[in-house]
């Protein structure tokens, strides 16, 4: 009996407990019901989120453009592969639509990926062990091609898809690429890094769109998928200054010269002095903003790296004592050495402190005379007036050039010493681009010229301009008579027999500029020893009424025994301004030389091959018709479009063939890769020596060539030698 109730003392405990659960579930459970939350989350809204597919509709990155629409950088389609490996994904086994056979898909997909068939197996192996849907294949399987994605396509593997993938591309490499810098992908978004890219990001950029459906368990839209598009707004277009034609011959000049110098550093830019637009500006070493890696110079060395300008700072050290008023050229001075103080350093002049005897102030100038500079400073304008010159000109602050990273120069300006060799352009630094914004002043009358190289911010949509820059003068640091008088002085440089400058004579042009050969200093001290300068000139023409402005300088070239720091830089500045000058249309004003006469095409496509090559034959244009057929379907410049005598011009047959294109330079190799759609490679810099098609077999799209460049052997004329120029 005692055992008995005990045992019904038990089964009531357990009863009651199980009464209490019962309860405690069922109050859940109507809980739930009643709220639809658990734990302060909603079930509604769970629900929809997990059958609702979201997606971000990415906008296209505006395009970059050149001065004539050439385009810069654009967005350029990829595509990411992606193989399916879960079962779950098929639901008709006579379609299947996951990876049925890994090891044959592997073994298919290896050549066509450049990638190990191994990799590729073990990488499915893995996802299938690992119950995953899909699985990639890391960088082998990325920025796919179209073509290498059509030929994957039309294997028809079961399980293989492609996700497309916008990529920056710049279709012309290393073309200005420290003007429109690069952009690379973060976090699935484009964002600019420097030059343009990084300038005009927010503008370029766009604002990303989305879309959402409902879906089922197989990702599958539903019959009523309540769909949510938001439409995405793709970024604006930005128009440079930047000339192509201008740009491409400064960029194959001064791969010239950087192959045959070695120089450490090489800059140059090209302006119009009248409006202050950049038309073409490059350093080395460069890149190619496609493939930025092993970058050796980041810096666009024309606006971010301030130096030692040497004597070109002369120039506003004349002008500053011509507007002060206290100039007289036809006044002696004896050159070579000046001494302000037993306690301050004595200037030299650039020939050892020997100087030339007794000369002119003008003389002083054409000769380029440190101790000329020095006197007008400490004797005539007072270091103190100097100052406010260069203030005037702009050497103690920014340009405010649209590009990034600009740098300004420091004046130091604390002692005696430092006053007199600023004059010369030693002690205080300045960048190329403060120099250039400085004599546009001397150029143009007077006024000074903000230098730009964003034309236009374009409606990407509507083609509608956003805003369009022009022209703005900052300031007028000096008057119009005394930027006569230094254009004149200017222009003895170059041509006077005593001139600094002989070298940078043209054959239709005159010029007025001004050398500079400036020390370098190394942990302190100036360096020494015959290349150890860097060479420079900045210079206008025609001089009367300058259409461009031009500054180039060399640091460091590797120079023969005989040769002087002038030939680089002269070889870069006679090249680029005589062709550009013509290219302009700008009448010669040497009455010696006819102007060469620009060929305006006629219409060609569709018409007769013979007659359309003879006709363009007999006005100097240097004609490449590719293939034997009679009638022209493609042309490598449009209908009314001007060229020089000697531009190449290629014209397409309806029967196109690889003709020999030994001689050809690299941009006339990818004129005709963009016209017949071909794969080209290009190895080594300069001009086609080898091809592998040989020239007779039939093109079609997507063929690969490649080609293999050297540069031309040095045929400048020897020039005569100058001394060289140190400030000191």
């Amino acid at each position: 009996m005692k055992k008995n109730k005990k045992t019904h003392i038990m089964s009531g405990i357990l009863v009651i407990l199980f009464v209490g659960m019962f309860l405690l579930i069922s109050g859940r459970f109507l809980y739930i019901q009643a709220t639809g939350e658990i734990a302060g989350i909603s079930l509604e809204k769970w629900a929809e989120e997990k059958r609702t597919a979201s997606y971000t509709l990415d906008a296209e990155r505006g395009k970059i453009y050149g001065r004539s629409g050439m385009t810069l950088a654009y967005d350029r389609p990829t595509y990411r592969i992606q193989a399916i490996v879960g079962e779950s994904h098929t639901q008709n086994k006579e379609e299947p639509l996951h990876v049925v056979n890994p090891e044959k898909t592997a073994e298919t997909l290896a050549p066509l990926l450049d990638a190990d068939k191994s990799y590729l197996l073990e990488q499915m192996k893995e996802g299938i062990q690992k119950n995953q849907f899909q699985v990639e294949f890391g960088s082998a399987g990325k920025e796919l091609s179209q073509d290498t994605k059509e030929k994957i396509e039309e294997l028809d593997l079961p399980g293989i898809k492609f996700q497309e993938e916008p990529i920056r591309y710049y279709p012309n490499g290393m073309f200005a690429s420290q003007i429109i810098g690069f952009a690379q992908k973060n976090d699935n978004t484009i964002k600019g890094i420097t030059g343009i890219e990084k300038q005009m990001n927010e503008f370029l950029s766009g604002k990303d769109g989305s879309i959402s459906y409902q879906r089922d368990q197989y990702n599958d839209k539903l019959l009523n998928p309540e769909e949510v598009v938001k439409q995405p707004k793709d970024g604006g277009d930005v128009y440079l200054t930047i000339d192509q034609k201008i740009q491409t011959l400064l960029e194959d000049v001064m791969t010239q010269m950087d192959e045959t110098y070695e120089p450490e550093r090489m800059t140059a830019a090209v302006m119009d002095p009248k409006t202050g637009e950049i038309l073409a500006m490059s350093n080395r070493p460069s890149y190619n903003p496609n493939n930025p890696s092993d970058v050796e110079n980041w810096y666009n060395d024309v606006i971010a790296t301030p130096v030692e300008p040497g004597s070109t700072m002369k120039m506003f050290t004349w002008a500053a004592a011509i507007e002060e008023g206290v100039y007289n050229g036809d006044e002696w001075l004896e050159s070579g050495t000046y001494k302000i103080s037993d306690r301050v350093a004595p200037v030299r002049d650039h020939n050892g402190g020997e100087g030339w005897g007794s000369i002119t102030y003008n003389e002083g100038f054409t000769r380029s005379s440190n101790v000329a500079a020095a006197k007008l400073v400490w004797e005539k304008i007072g270091t103190e007036e100097y100052l406010e010159y260069l203030h005037g000109f702009g050497f103690d602050e920014k340009t405010g050039i649209d590009l990034p990273g600009e740098e300004t120069g420091q004046l130091v300006y604390n002692y005696p010493r430092d006053k007199i060799t600023t004059a010369f352009g030693q002690a205080s630094t300045v960048t190329p681009i403060q120099q250039m914004k400085a004599a546009s002043a001397i150029a143009n009358d007077g006024k000074m010229v903000k230098p730009y190289v964003i034309s236009k911010k374009v409606d990407s949509a509507t083609g509608e301009t956003i805003k369009e820059k022009s022209p703005e003068v900052t300031s007028k640091p000096i008057s119009k008579e005394t930027s006569d008088q230094v254009m004149d002085l200017l222009g003895t440089v170059v041509s006077s027999e005593n001139g600094t400058g002989k070298e940078y004579k043209l054959d239709d042009y005159s010029v007025a500029g001004k050398t500079g050969t400036a020390q370098i200093t190394e942990d302190g001290k100036y360096l020494t020893g015959h290349g150890n300068y860097t060479y420079s000139f900045l210079g206008m023409a025609p001089r009367e009424d300058p259409q461009l402005m031009m500054y180039v300088s060399v640091k460091q070239p590797d120079l023969e025994a005989t040769e002087n720091g002038s030939a680089p830089v002269s070889f870069i500045f006679k090249n680029v301004m005589e062709n550009s000058l013509h290219y302009l249309n700008i009448e010669p004003d040497k009455e010696a030389n006819k102007q060469i006469e620009p060929v305006k095409l006629p219409e060609m496509k569709g018409k007769k091959t013979s007659s359309i090559q003879q006709e363009l034959n007999n006005k100097g244009l240097n004609v490449s018709v590719i293939g034997s057929g009679n009638t022209i379907e493609k042309v490598s410049a449009a209908e009314g479009e001007e060229l020089l005598p000697g531009d190449r011009i290629i014209l397409i047959t309806d029967e196109p063939e690889m003709p020999d294109i030994t001689g050809w330079s690299l941009r006339d190799v990818m004129q005709l890769s963009k016209l017949m759609s071909l794969d080209v490679e290009p190895i080594g810099n300069g001009y086609v020596t080898n091809q592998s098609i040989k020239k007779g077999t039939p093109l079609k799209k997507n063929d690969y060539l490649g080609v293999e460049l050297q540069p031309p052997g040095s045929d400048a004329e020897e020039t005569e030698q100058s001394s060289e120029e140190s400030s000191e």
